[in-house]
């Protein structure tokens, strides 16, 4: 190979070696992520969670319930007087149902990681999902409703890792 075919190739072959080294870089990162032990992962989310929700998490719960057509997100205050967290929680999830409408399931990525379980279904899908905010006594829920059932199953994969995730701070309901 002379030198003129030599640098050509170099050219070519430089930016495809660098874009694959990128994107294992990314994959192994997103895979140290989700491997983590459970305690030091929890921990991880807890931080990230503080820096989204704006409410407190040792004086809230998140409950994951699952249903046949989708499932049901909620998050109460653990004090039912706590005005000022029940405030928080119901303007977070409004603005959470919001986007999820959208189809931007940004927050919950930042949080739990781009290859959270069911997240890139739920995003591409999201036109096939109802999803409704509505209050309760001491805070909000959002309701998921789909007769989609790669959705389902989709939705019931998310909750189960934000249950993993949040450790002591969620529950399946």
């Amino acid at each position: 190979m002379n030198l003129k075919n030599r640098r050509t190739w170099l050219l070519v072959a430089a930016p495809v070696v660098i874009a694959l080294s990128s994107a294992a870089t990314y994959a192994i990162i997103d895979r140290n992520e989700q491997q983590q032990p459970p305690a030091a992962r929890q921990s991880e989310i807890a931080a990230k969670s503080r820096q989204v929700m704006p409410f407190d998490l040792d004086r809230t719960t998140h409950r994951f319930t699952k249903t046949a057509t989708g499932g049901v997100q909620t998050v109460t205050a653990d004090d039912q007087a706590d005005a000022q967290q029940i405030k928080l929680i119901r303007e977070h999830l409004t603005e959470e149902a919001a986007a999820f409408r959208k189809g931007d399931y940004g927050d919950p990525a930042s949080i739990h990681g781009g290859q959270m379980p069911g997240l890139r279904e739920l995003e591409q899908g999201h036109t096939r999902i109802e999803t409704r905010y509505t209050q309760t006594p001491s805070g909000a829920q959002i309701t998921y409703t789909t007769s989609d059932p790669s959705l389902i199953k989709a939705l019931h994969a998310w909750f189960d890792a934000q249950v993993t995730d949040h450790g002591q701070h969620a529950e399946h309901g």
